[in-house]
């Protein structure tokens, strides 16, 4: 994954028997829980805590979002998620999003995916606090 903006987080997560299906393999909708705690950790990276931001009438939901399964992660498998900021704009931003099997570096699930600003107050489309999309769009340390 490349790209112009600084934030990227990456988390480790193991696999275990609740994130699989019967026979031992990652269920698909749970690349989308991995996806979005690397997702919450990244945008704590920048400085924003959700139970923060909750108080402040802001809230970040999924609008859309592509992926593309490789290879199965497997129970006990160690994964690597990790997640970058491909796009800002003013109310949603969009992550590029890989979760790779760390003892092979296989590629398992490849994702896109929009997250827009809201309110909670009224559930419409909010603007992202000045402070955050500065965080966001810093360009990349040397």
């Amino acid at each position: 994954m490349t790209g112009g903006f600084a934030l990227e987080q990456r988390l480790r997560i193991r696999v275990y028997l609740e994130d699989t299906d019967a026979g031992g393999v990652v269920y698909h909708a749970t690349y989308l829980r991995f996806m979005e705690r690397v997702r919450t950790e990244l945008l704590r990276a920048a400085g924003l805590q959700q139970s923060e931001t909750f108080q402040s009438d802001v809230s970040f939901v999924v609008h859309s979002l592509e992926l593309a399964y490789q290879r199965p992660a497997m129970l006990d498998d160690e994964v690597e998620v990790s997640c970058r900021v491909a796009e800002a704009r003013p109310a949603s931003l969009t992550f590029e999003q890989e979760v790779t099997r760390v003892s092979d570096g296989e590629v398992c699930c490849r994702g896109r995916v929009r997250v827009a600003c809201i309110s909670i107050a009224s559930k419409r489309p909010k603007r992202i606090p000045p402070e955050l999309l500065e965080r966001i769009q810093a360009p990349p340390a040397p």
